[in-house]
Order: C-alpha cells, then structure tokens, then sequence
C-alpha cells in the first residue's frame, strides 16, 4: 500500500475566495431567478427595485472577491498562482495526455494542486465569473444608475433641467426619451452576454461538482475537506510532485 502525506496546499486567501464565491453565486442566483419571474410571483416595481438592489450589491461583493482572487494569483502561494492555475506550460500537453489515458484506464492520478483537466476547468470558471462581473457591473449603472458607472450614465440620459443624482429607476418622467432609448440599446448586448454566461455558469458549477464527487469516491483523497482546511491528504508520490 502506498504511503500516504499530508500537505499544505490551499492557502487561507484561496479557501476564503472559494467560499465567499460559493455564496455570491447562490445569492446571485436566487434573487436573479426572482427578478426574472417578477411577473408570476406578483412582485411590484418597488418590490423589483428592492430585489435588484440586492442582487447588485451581493455582485459588489462577488466582483470585489473576484478582484482579489486574480491580484493573488500574481502574489499567492505556490498552488494559488496563474502557472498552476491555468492551461499551458512546459510540458502541460504531455501530462494533460497522461491524464486522460490514465482516466481511460481506471486510474485516478492525484494532484498536489490542480490536475490538467481541472486548470481547464478553472480557466474557464474565472473567465465567466470574470465576464459575469464585468457585465453586472454595467447592468448595475444603466438599470440602477449605482457605481461604478451609474453616475455616467445618469448624465447621458437625464431630461433638461433634471438633476442627474436625483434619476431613479422607472421614472421615464426623469429621462431624456431619445437618450434614454440609445442608453438602452447599448445596453442590450450586456443582458444577454450576462444572461448566458449565468447559464454556462451553472453548467460548469454542476460539472465542477461531479468531478470533485467523482474523483474524491473513486481516487481518494479528500479534495472536499481540503478547502476548508487547506491541507491535502495524498499517496505518495504525486503525479505533479516537484522532483
């Protein structure tokens, strides 16, 4: 039987980031399916302004959590930087080809930090979360006029006389209608991009799940518990252990 370690992987910064996203995305979730089904659930305008008010600040939160998580991959430990993060390197092709033969074959190699598939994976998860942010940022301005940009946008599409600090959601009374219908348009490509990126979203949260589920019954190790602990319990010697 192989011998097996105990190693410290995870930093606190990482796990921290981890479980703040966690609950972002599940706040997020919740309160946008509402948003969407204002209608059937019989939520008035103020009660849809109250919703996307929270909705907007979890993104706060969610986008700030974010911002960090990418500063530390340049700073962080050795298993939170961008080389063991993302897809590519020397000789990552070789071990990404190792992997899925070894997978093919009924084995389950395991990892120090990442193991190829997974730096796929998270390469992927931080560009939608990345896009996810980025946009509901945009979004938070043009329907809430809240920061960062809804200050700009207030400007852009206040009615003559009207002060834009004063500019609230559905007061049309308030806005400039030809600016406000441009404001709009522009808009446009925003909600659908954050739309379909909440949907790819789920897809790969769903599949990043499975895996873990997947790999911790079948391969061992405990890659559940070592995000909340930061250690990783490990045969000996592992597939990316540094000679």
């Amino acid at each position: 039987m192989r011998q097996l370690g105990i190693y410290k992987v995870w930093d606190a910064n990482v796990r921290w980031f981890h479980w703040i996203n966690v609950i972002c995305v599940l706040g997020l979730t919740a309160v946008g399916v509402a948003i969407l089904n204002d209608r059937a659930l019989g939520i008035s305008n103020d009660g849809k302004i109250l919703l996307k008010t929270v909705h907007v600040y979890f993104g706060y939160v969610f986008a700030m959590n974010l911002a960090w998580r990418l500063v530390w991959a340049f700073i962080g430990s050795t298993h939170a930087r961008w080389r063991e993060l993302l897809p590519g390197g020397p000789g990552y092709l070789a071990a990404l080809r190792r992997y899925v033969s070894a997978l093919r074959g009924g084995e389950h190699p395991q990892y120090l930090g990442h193991n190829p598939v997974g730096r796929i994976a998270v390469a992927l998860m931080l560009l939608l979360l990345l896009t996810q942010a980025t946009t509901g940022l945009v979004l938070a301005g043009t329907d809430l006029f809240l920061p960062p940009f809804g200050s700009w946008i207030a400007k852009a599409v206040a009615a003559p006389g009207v002060d834009p600090g004063t500019l609230v959601p559905y007061a049309p009374d308030l806005y400039d209608k030809e600016a406000y219908a441009s404001m709009r348009a522009w808009r446009a490509p925003f909600v659908r991009i954050h739309g379909y990126t909440f949907y790819a979203l789920m897809v790969l949260a769903a599949l990043h799940i499975a895996a873990v589920v997947v790999t911790e019954m079948r391969g061992g190790g405990n890659l559940i518990s070592a995000m909340f602990t930061g250690k990783k319990i490990l045969r000996v010697p592992m597939a990316d252990e540094k000679k």
